[in-house]
């Protein structure tokens, strides 16, 4: 136990108590320079120092020595001579030497009274601005601001390696009742380590907390925040701005390679630096030809196997990779290259490390109070309580953080499924109901609708994705329509029900063909992705051409089908990193992908497949003009599923040719194949997955065939058409 000081005249023996205790709520009003009786006072909390002395800032003149009133480093005594505050320097010395320092308690706060107002509002959408650590000169000395919101806390001390990771020397000063606590700590600088030490109000002290808004962390398996500034970066890629502010995503390409950083490359162990994957992995997606780049969370988490998806720390990349400004590098590479930066964003959950929000202040500040409503059973996370005021003010400012600091272009919103339902994984009894007695998560519904009108009002350009495997109405619809406000939704029903056919040998298929087809009755009910994701290749699921049936040339014939099936198929694209070249062992988040296997022609030819069909894709406006109109398709062949053959057209606008796709699902080449056509004249073969480049049997069209006036399945005009074996053609009309 600490004992009292042995003179008090100039502190007062409760203060001075409180102070060595660190337990001290106002340390702003005794420590620095105040009045009392009559005098000016200065007192100061110097751990080990054994004398004091005052210096003149100006001049470096002494102006007075200050007595040990304790000898835990507590000092307290007047200034003779001084009647005003002015800029002044401590010189402390003991046995080992002296240093001098300037004294953090004679400097006036840093927030101003409308950040004040707005935060204690829980409506301050730049939290990046004022929270956090921030590099700055205030009052025309350099150091750093350190901003946190811990409204239940008895006291918060900033500690780190500039003051020996003790609390007492960095106690924070609290803005009255917005429950923020601010210190501006001279001197120190980018690249500081520090923690938040907290003391909840039943005087218990809580593990050291990381900065809930700290932009840059400490490398695993260390759990500090580290001092980044996060400014002065100058972006070069206006033209890709201009061209997002102007552009309509719906009827535009999108054809998505979706990534994790870590095990698309690697340096033997060594991770590939962000700037290093400017170098290589930008160059590769801009020649497989694909528009836009998502990467799994960027956002610091502590354990490597979760990828991302249990992130501590919303506002910082990564630091496996590099910095924020090497970050910003790697996204504006993908600009100037003509690529969008898709995010995954998990505001569903975070994990329960001690570090993190959890018990943030001692309190259920961020997560729920009942595990029913705060604990997510499948993950053992910790859930946001979306209905506080701060926490979705809090998750809504970093989605604008990441669009307005780091030029990203979209938001994928992991697992929104678990956020609307109340019941989401759980057992009877073990969930709340709402207030109507249902299981809709009114909480939840409120903040997606917000975050999405506050994004999208506030972003030109930028759009939002939503991971959502239910039949939850209107999705990607305006909230002022009744909708949650995405601009897509990821079509988990196409990607399980197709998939499914497609592990099947081709004799059972044609008992399934509807799962081929019934996409279509919803295909415009939202504003869908169809998303190969990582989820579909780990954990036992097999590669993609692993899920295929039959021998080696069947499952990758399977595949190629399958593949341009899909890139016709209504809908945007995503192909998850390792498909593209049918990389044959499940992916593996702690190895790189086996690009070895390029020197196969089987797998080379997959990828050149993927090249051409987004080649195509993005020549071909009627493959994406009309993804969300139901004018832009029509079935061709929809019922022969003896044949287990499908061929469908799509629709651009006026003048368009309108392209087909005829696929053939089963190891048997129909060679004289009459197909109806919903135009005469020449029709094109502009990809045919058999083709011997791509690895198939070269079985193909001579390059060409010709609608004659023969009424076929509905159709006025048809050809007969090769339909080479475990294949699919793509034709367009060339009148």
């Amino acid at each position: 136990m600490t004992k009292p000081p042995r003179r008090v005249e100039w502190i007062g023996q409760d203060a001075a108590v409180a102070l060595l205790a660190a337990d001290h709520g106002d340390p702003f009003g005794v420590l620095g320079l105040h009045e009392a009786g009559g005098r000016l006072v200065l007192r100061a909390l110097v751990p080990g120092a054994e004398t004091l002395t005052v210096l003149d800032r100006d001049g470096g003149r002494i102006v007075a020595e200050i007595p040990r009133v304790h000898p835990d480093g507590l000092f307290a005594g007047p200034l003779p001579e001084r009647t005003r505050r002015f800029a002044y320097l401590l010189r402390a010395a003991n046995a080992g030497g002296d240093w001098t320092f300037e004294d953090p308690y004679r400097f006036s706060p840093v927030l101003g009274e409308m950040d004040e107002y707005l935060l204690s509002e829980g409506t301050h959408l730049r939290l990046d601005e004022r929270m956090g650590a921030h590099p700055c000169e205030h009052e025309g000395i350099p150091g750093t601001v350190f901003t946190v919101w811990a409204p239940n806390a008895r006291r918060v001390s900033v500690v780190g390696d500039f003051n020996a990771w003790d609390g007492r020397r960095g106690t924070m000063r609290r803005r009255g009742a917005t429950g923020v606590w601010e210190i501006f700590l001279p001197g120190v600088a980018d690249g500081a380590r520090y923690k938040y030490e907290i003391k909840s109000q039943d005087g218990t002290m809580l593990p050291l907390k990381a900065d809930p808004v700290g932009f840059f962390a400490e490398m695993r398996p260390g759990t500090a925040s580290v001092v980044c500034g996060i400014g002065g970066w100058t972006w070069n890629d206006a033209g890709w701005m201009a061209r997002r502010r102007s552009a309509q995503f719906v009827d535009a390409p999108m054809s998505i390679y979706e990534v994790h950083l870590g095990s698309w490359r690697r340096d033997g162990d060594r991770w590939l630096t962000y700037r290093e994957l400017a170098d290589t992995l930008v160059p590769y997606v801009r020649d497989m030809g694909f528009t836009h780049v998502e990467l799994l969370p960027v956002s610091e988490h502590p354990f490597d196997g979760s990828w991302g998806y249990q992130p501590i720390g919303l506002f910082a990349p990564t630091s496996r990779f590099g910095g924020p400004a090497d970050f910003k590098a790697l996204v504006e590479a993908f600009h100037q290259a003509g690529i969008g930066v898709i995010l995954d964003w998990v505001p569903g959950h975070f994990p329960t490390d001690a570090h993190g929000l959890g018990q943030f202040d001692g309190t259920h500040l961020y997560e729920h109070a009942d595990p029913r409503q705060g604990f997510h059973l499948d993950w053992n996370t910790l859930i946001y309580n979306f209905g506080r005021r701060e926490v979705s003010n809090y998750l809504i400012a970093n989605a604008l953080y990441w669009c307005r600091q780091f030029h990203i272009d979209g938001l994928r919103v992991d697992a929104v499924a678990s956020m609307l339902y109340l019941d989401y994984s759980r057992p009877e009894g073990g969930w709340v109901p709402n207030k109507y007695g249902g299981n809709e998560n009114l909480d939840a519904i409120a903040f997606l609708k917000r975050m999405n009108q506050v994004l999208y009002g506030a972003i030109d350009g930028v759009m939002t994705v939503a991971e959502e495997s239910t039949s939850w109405p209107g999705v990607s619809r305006p909230t002022d329509q009744g909708g949650l406000g995405f601009g897509y939704k990821w079509n988990m029903g196409w990607m399980n029900d197709t998939l499914a056919y497609m592990a099947r040998e081709p004799v059972h298929r044609r008992f399934h063909h509807n799962q081929m087809t019934f996409a279509l009755m919803y295909a415009y009910s939202e504003n869908f992705v169809l998303p190969i994701s990582h989820d579909e290749v780990v954990h036992g699921k097999r590669s993609l051409v692993n899920k295929m049936p039959g021998d080696t040339w069947q499952k990758f014939a399977n595949l190629r089908a399958y593949l341009a099936f899909m890139w016709c198929h209504p809908g945007k694209k995503l192909l998850f990193m390792g498909c593209e070249f049918a990389q044959w062992t499940e992916w593996n988040h702690a190895v790189p992908l086996d690009w070895p296997a390029l020197g196969s022609p089987r797998h080379a030819g997959v990828q050149r497949l993927v090249r051409d069909l987004n080649a195509a894709y993005r020549a071909n406006p009627a493959l994406y003009h009309r993804d969300a109109d139901g004018g832009g398709f029509c079935w061709l062949e929809v019922n022969a599923a003896d044949e287990s053959l499908l061929a469908f057209a799509r629709f651009g606008a006026d003048g368009e040719p309108a392209v087909a796709a005829l696929c053939n699902f089963t190891p048997v080449p129909r060679t004289a194949r009459r197909i109806g056509l919903p135009a005469p004249g020449r029709w094109e073969e502009i990809v045919n997955t058999d083709a011997a480049e791509y690895g198939g049997s070269g079985l193909g069209n001579g390059g060409a065939v010709i609608a004659e006036p023969v009424p076929c399945a509905g159709q006025s005009w048809s050809a007969v058409c090769v339909l080479p074996p475990l294949a699919t053609v793509i034709l367009r009309h060339a009148g």
